[in-house]
């Protein structure tokens, strides 16, 4: 049955990445930070790009526009919203070089005076994605720079697009933000609601007809103030001359629900994958002259919809709506890869499976059709797409009888740790024979073009296995030898035969599959390519050993055996959709137990599991914490905790907020812990004030984000004020994360810094005892 012609459901997308499909704006970014192009040549091919998503998305009724950023989206709304930190106002250099040097502390060709202290970053909501976060003081003071977005929309309308203006909300954008002072953000409600009312109106002189205002706060849990100032926000913003899409991503409404349906929007969207129960009652409580816009494929995960199913409950709400119906994704496409039909060599039948970000424009586009003309219209495609979901359903690949008999064999006793902290931290140091705060580094080194060289020519068949491990082990005795250089206390082997701290481990195991071109933004123009979790989890072979084996062969101090935990491996994978994602962490924490084992017997003292997703798959709604964290914990003690007392667990997080997770940290009872804290000065130890946290602590002194080289005095600084919470024999000198993005030109004396900060420290103990 279809929609009468006047009554058609529109069409729409709410992002699209912006990298392109062979990372076009990741190597142009670089060349300019290298100083190796020019303004003007960044520029346009940011321009060349924006045409391009511009036109993969022709033929839907509206396009987004303004979602395209050279950096970061909520860093592009604070330039729009002139809400710049003080330490760039006033620097030399375009708005561009301002933008870069918030982003990363510096921009092309700045001088040392020109370097910056980078803004925070952290994970956008539940995502891998991170944003830089917006700054405020009693000294903010908001001014409306429009130039970008407007400069975009006119580029849209010049190619012959439909354009829909994409804004990050009022709301949203305080509650993401952080005060440097005693501010409180949401007291700058008020002088920030009339920027937004002067966009909006130079919007509608423009003649735009719908806004897309991201609010997906609405999606977590919110006290009766932040409520209270979308009431405030959205009666301000009222009859600006164009209509408002509230839209709304990554989870449900719940108590927010009658919240987001009284504000005064002529729409909203809502996420139908995750809150796809609470279709009805928003339909019910939107207006009769209001839109709904419905997310009904999955804009961050990469399985193919079931058509059918969607058609199924999707076909009464639009005989019930008609032309108020709006579908798109269910957020932004800017989680997903760009398009399958770059994909070459991925396995056939798996790729059967799959839908990117091109692929999902289609899908919506057959569900457009079949509301709009009937099932009939589009009958061959549905019939191809019940096909791929039947073969993936049935596929022997899928399941294995043995890892499924091994998860359901998990006792308690697989997450314990022989002794106590306490009797465990006297062995080790008996063991190890560290100094006062042990320097150290996360594990990776810069992933030079030789190394990245020598892998591609490998996997190409260009270079026999003999001559890469050859290479490899060259490329580990370097970075061994310039550790033992510097002075570091603790070693590692530099990863150099990785390509990915999660890809990497996925090779090697049993269920995954790979992309050649399924690249996804981070941050900047760091992009990552998760892996595809398509079935049971199991480890045919060791996987690290044999290079943390080699690597300790070359020195007598400890060297450090490098893993990526289980429930980093999920969160940062496409996780397969047909059973609960906790089964999938077991089955990995079961694989990589047998890995810490292997690592162990090899001789290895120190092994670190790096948990940086731990905190990015928490829910967005507090209440649901503590089922994941008990799965998330669980499994990361199955991985751990097989070992002798003496082997030392390090672990590692980063670019997340954990404070409120602390107990959960804790009781993963890692002998060590890493953590990022070197961009909010500290502030992340805030936590330790009233929770005694018992074990040892490594809070990053190094922003290995940032091409700047910290000081001595900053690192000295970072850690006295770590002291003030922890005493001083649990603490560790680290960088804040892996250096794989950096060059030895900055590494080298950055490293060499750290390790005289910790000698002054030490010098400092003496002399204080």
């Amino acid at each position: 049955m279809s929609l009468q012609s006047a009554d058609k459901s529109r069409l729409h997308n709410l992002g699209f990445p912006r990298i392109g499909a062979r990372r076009e704006l990741k190597f142009v970014q670089e060349a300019f930070w290298k100083g190796e192009i020019g303004e003007a040549d960044l520029l346009a091919t940011a321009a060349g790009l924006r045409q391009q998503n511009w036109q993969r998305q022709s033929g839907l009724d509206l396009i987004p526009v303004g979602d395209f950023s050279l950096y970061d989206q909520v860093l592009d709304m604070s330039f729009t919203l002139g809400n710049l930190p003080a330490r760039v106002q006033g620097l030399d250099g375009s708005e561009l070089d301002q933008f870069f040097r918030v982003a990363r502390g510096r921009s092309a060709n700045d001088s040392d005076c020109h370097c910056v202290h980078a803004g925070e970053m952290t994970k956008w909501f539940d995502t891998n994605y991170h944003y830089i976060v917006p700054e405020f003081s009693a000294e903010t003071r908001f001014s409306l720079n429009p130039n970008r977005l407007l400069s975009h929309l006119e580029e849209a309308r010049a190619q012959g697009h439909s354009a829909k203006p994409v804004l990050l909300g009022p709301v949203t954008y305080l509650l993401l933000g952080k005060a440097k002072d005693e501010t409180q953000p949401l007291s700058l409600l008020a002088q920030l609601l009339p920027v937004y009312a002067e966009l909006l109106k130079q919007l509608a002189d423009k003649d735009v007809e719908w806004v897309q205002i991201d609010e997906p706060a609405l999606v977590t849990e919110l006290s009766p103030e932040w409520q209270a100032a979308y009431r405030t926000a959205y009666a301000v913003l009222a009859n600006s001359g164009v209509k408002l899409l509230l839209t709304t991503y990554f989870g449900q409404l719940g108590e927010n629900l009658d919240l987001a349906c009284s504000l005064q929007v002529e729409g909203v969207h809502l996420d139908a994958i995750n809150a796809g129960h609470e279709v009805e009652t928003v339909k019910r409580r939107l207006g009769a002259d209001q839109v709904l816009s419905l997310g009904v494929v999955n804009g961050r995960n990469i399985w193919k919809t079931d058509l059918n199913k969607v058609l199924d409950w999707l076909e009464p709400v639009a005989r019930d709506l008609g032309e108020r119906l709006w579908i798109a994704p269910s957020c932004s496409l800017l989680h997903v890869p760009v398009d399958l039909d770059s994909e070459q060599t991925l396995d056939a039948e798996v790729l059967s499976w799959l839908a990117f970000a091109q692929q999902k424009l289609d899908e919506i586009r057959v569900l457009h059709r079949a509301l709009n003309e009937g099932r009939d219209a589009v009958a061959a495609e549905l019939a191809e797409n019940r096909c791929a979901l039947n073969s993936r359903r049935s596929s022997p690949r899928v399941h294995n009888p043995a890892v499924q008999k091994a998860v359901a064999a998990i006792d308690v006793a697989l997450g314990e740790r022989q002794s106590p902290y306490l009797r465990r931290a006297a062995l080790q140091r008996d063991k190890l024979n560290l100094p006062l705060y042990p320097t150290t580094t996360i594990g990776s080194f810069p992933q030079t073009q030789d190394i990245r060289k020598a892998r591609l020519a490998f996997k190409r068949g260009e270079l026999a296995a003999v001559e890469y491990e050859t290479r490899m082990k060259q490329e580990i005795e370097f970075a061994v030898r310039q550790q033992e250089a510097l002075g570091l206390d603790v070693l590692v082997h530099g990863e150099a035969e990785r390509n990915d701290m999660v890809e990497y481990f996925g090779e090697q195991l049993d269920g995954y599959a790979f992309s050649q071109f399924g690249w996804v933004q981070s941050y900047g123009s760091r992009c990552v390519k998760p892996p595809i979790l398509f079935g049971d989890i199991s480890r045919p072979r060791a996987m690290t050993v044999a290079w943390s084996q080699y690597a300790q062969s070359l020195t007598d101090k400890p060297m450090k055996g490098m893993l990526t935990g289980p429930v980093t491996i999920l969160n940062w994978s496409f996780v397969r959709d047909d059973q609960p994602r906790s089964i999938s962490c077991q089955q990995l924490a079961l694989a990589i137990r047998e890995e810490v084992q292997d690592l162990e017997r090899a001789g290895i003292d120190i092994i670190q599991i790096d948990e940086a997703a731990l905190r990015e798959g928490l829910p967005l709604r507090r209440s649901q914490w503590a089922e994941y964290l008990a799965w998330a914990v669980e499994s990361f003690r199955i991985t751990a905790n097989g070992v002798a007392d003496t082997t030392q667990i390090h672990t590692h997080m980063c670019y997340s907020e954990f404070n409120d997770i602390i107990e959960a940290i804790a009781h993963m009872d890692a002998d060590v812990i890493t953590i990022e804290t070197s961009r909010s000065d500290m502030e992340l130890l805030d936590v330790f004030d009233e929770f005694h946290y018992p074990n040892e602590i490594g809070p990053g002194v190094y922003d290995i984000h940032s091409p700047n080289i910290p000081p001595v005095e900053q690192m000295v600084k970072l850690m006295r004020l770590a002291a003030q919470r922890i005493p001083a024999e649990r603490l560790w000198v680290n960088p804040d994360c892996g250096l794989k993005t950096r060059q030895w030109s900055e590494v080298i004396p950055a490293l060499q810094n750290m390790v005289d900060a910790a000698k002054v420290l030490r010098e400092a103990e003496v002399a204080a005892a």
